[in-house]
């Protein structure tokens, strides 16, 4: 048998009764790196494409996945949208820029896939720009990314979507990682941090809270404390003082939004971020 016949039989005998769902939005630089390794997974890759005008959707449709074009009602949302249209009940939930590394999909093709009450948490690894950040907030992050759907979906929340998980779940660590290639570069990092902070504001605006003279000075300076220092970041470099000092100013921003629409508290006026700009901390 040819060795590339050989090759593709032996990844198709090792998938799993999982589908990868990933939602987009003008995702052409990395949605092909994500997508190739999810196909060394499964066979059922969903893309839930939010108006893509760079290629994204004509990627991803030519490296095999179903792609489907859909309202933006928001990251959650969107998320349950292609839950729903997955062809298998366990769910590997990706954003474009996360790129399964070979242990974690070793670690997947090993899976027993035999109890729904079990949802598996996942170590990420995360880029700023080429650099892998190894401390700091970023440096300890993870994130439950596989669960059975007909137990567990996305809380429908504006900003931080989380897993509505129910209270007899288990949970269970995987080994590898997703690769996070945050942001491109500090640009690209104080755009993406300055229009999360209107989206935590309006957030919290939304559920009651409020901006108080702690959480507007005090707070930026224990996040700087926290990520650089508690947490080791000065060790990553320049890359780990430029993450603190972004995290400084987003706090700070977001609690300063968070005043001022306490004091207009008029919803209509409110400047809605652009949601594709948001990263996660």
């Amino acid at each position: 048998m040819h060795v590339m016949a050989l090759y593709y039989l032996l990844i198709r005998y090792a998938m799993v009764p999982v589908s990868v769902v990933i939602i987009t939005k003008n995702e052409a630089e990395i949605i092909a790196c994500c997508v190739a390794k999810a196909r060394l997974i499964t066979d059922d890759i969903v893309i839930i494409d939010n108006g893509s005008t760079d290629g994204t959707v004509q990627i991803a449709t030519e490296a095999g996945c179903r792609v489907f074009q859909k309202k933006w009602d928001g990251y959650a949302a969107n998320k349950n949208k292609g839950i729903k249209l997955a062809k298998y009940h366990w769910i590997l939930s990706l954003d474009a820029d996360e790129v399964p590394d070979n242990e974690l999909i070793q670690a997947l093709q090993q899976l027993p896939f035999d109890n729904p009450m079990v949802v598996y948490d996942i170590k990420f690894k995360s880029y700023f720009g080429e650099k892998q950040i190894r401390f700091g907030k970023w440096g300890r992050d993870h994130h439950i990314r596989l669960f059975h759907r007909s137990y567990v979906s996305w809380s429908e929340s504006p900003v931080h979507e989380t897993l509505c998980l129910p209270a007899d779940v288990k949970r269970s660590k995987l080994k590898g990682s997703l690769h996070h290639f945050s942001v491109k570069d500090i640009h690209d990092f104080n755009q993406k941090s300055e229009n999360y902070a209107v989206l935590s504001a309006e957030k919290y605006h939304l559920s009651g809270k409020k901006s108080t003279l702690i959480k507007r000075h005090v707070s930026p300076v224990f996040s700087f404390i926290k990520n650089y220092i508690l947490f080791l970041g000065f060790i990553d470099g320049m890359a780990g003082l430029q993450i603190a000092k972004m995290t400084v100013k987003h706090t700070r921003l977001k609690y300063k939004l968070l005043k001022e629409m306490e004091c207009t508290d008029k919803k209509n006026e409110i400047v809605y971020a652009d949601e594709s700009l948001v990263i996660d901390y």
